[in-house]
């Protein structure tokens, strides 16, 4: 199992991923922006690979409006080199990334526009994931979308549009399992369908479901991944006390993650903590994975 976080690491202080307004773009301010991100993502890998957090998720906003018109810069081109090393480095050490567009990327909308611009926004992504020269086990993530007030239509909408996108773009697509419209079972309806792997969010799975255990749905999930889509990506996070349902755990609760892991164990998975807290829970949850295998008392 690889264990990591998503998008920033509280380690290594405010060097985080920067960007900026529309109102205020310009070609010099867009490419200074691409090589801080780069230079910011190259720190966290070297960071995770030393504490061997092998699993990161790259925030979807790294290439700053890269599916946006303003955007002239052929940021393909003058940053080549660096996307080429960075991809060396994270083949090398045997690491898994992925990626989540925004809430904003809706390929089930009613809308032609969002439609439109979702694909356009997940080409942009797809093609980060080939300039860094990674393989389609490294992947795209998004929900279903909006129920539209009519489910059956709205999972129809999401099928028919899913046949229309780029194979560069399905080759990576995974669709998880959401906290409030789509729990697992649509996903695999859709996943029958269409054959899209279905990735597991374990606490969107504690918020809705149709009743199925943790592990029969793990199970389930495990069984829509493919030869070449690598093991299951598993998302977990547990529910932060005295808040509205729903809202992630600020830091890990250990008990909760030992029982997760423990009714797992048989399943081949690797794992994303959407932990406020990021790196140190990560860090935690690795530590208590490493006594489980090693039989200690946790």
């Amino acid at each position: 199992m690889k264990i990591g976080y998503p998008c920033l690491n509280h380690t290594l202080g405010k060097q985080a991923y920067k960007t900026f307004r529309l109102a205020s773009y310009s070609d010099t301010r867009f490419i200074e922006t691409v090589s801080h991100n780069l230079g910011y993502l190259r720190r966290v890998l070297e960071f995770n690979l030393e504490h061997e957090l092998k699993f990161f998720r790259i925030s979807s906003g790294i290439i700053p409006f890269a599916s946006h018109p303003v955007l002239k810069v052929n940021w393909q081109r003058v940053f080549k080199e660096e996307l080429a090393e960075i991809g060396s480095f994270i083949i090398k050490n045997g690491m898994r990334i992925s990626m989540h567009p925004d809430q904003f990327v809706l390929i089930n909308s009613p809308s032609g526009d969002i439609v439109k611009n979702s694909v356009k926004d997940l080409l942009a992504q797809a093609q980060f994931l080939d300039l860094l020269g990674l393989d389609a086990g490294q992947k795209l993530q998004i929900h279903v979308g909006g129920v539209y007030a009519e489910r059956k239509t709205a999972i129809r909408r999401f099928i028919a549009n899913y046949l229309k996108l780029p194979s560069v773009v399905t080759a990576r697509l995974v669709i998880e399992n959401d906290d409030r419209n789509y729990p697992l079972d649509d996903c695999l309806r859709i996943h029958e369908a269409v054959g899209i792997p279905v990735l597991f969010d374990s606490f969107h799975h504690e918020c809705l479901n149709q009743g199925e255990t943790m592990f029969e749905a793990m199970m389930m999930a495990a069984a829509t991944w493919g030869a070449g889509d690598g093991a299951m990506m598993v998302d977990y996070s547990s529910q932060q006390p005295h808040a509205v349902t729903g809202k992630h755990a600020a830091t890990i609760d250990i008990n909760n993650f030992k029982e997760f892991i423990l009714s797992s164990r048989r399943i081949d998975f690797d794992l994303m903590l959407e932990i406020k807290d990021k790196e140190k829970s990560a860090l935690k949850a690795l530590e208590l994975c490493r006594q489980v295998r090693e039989g200690a008392e946790v």
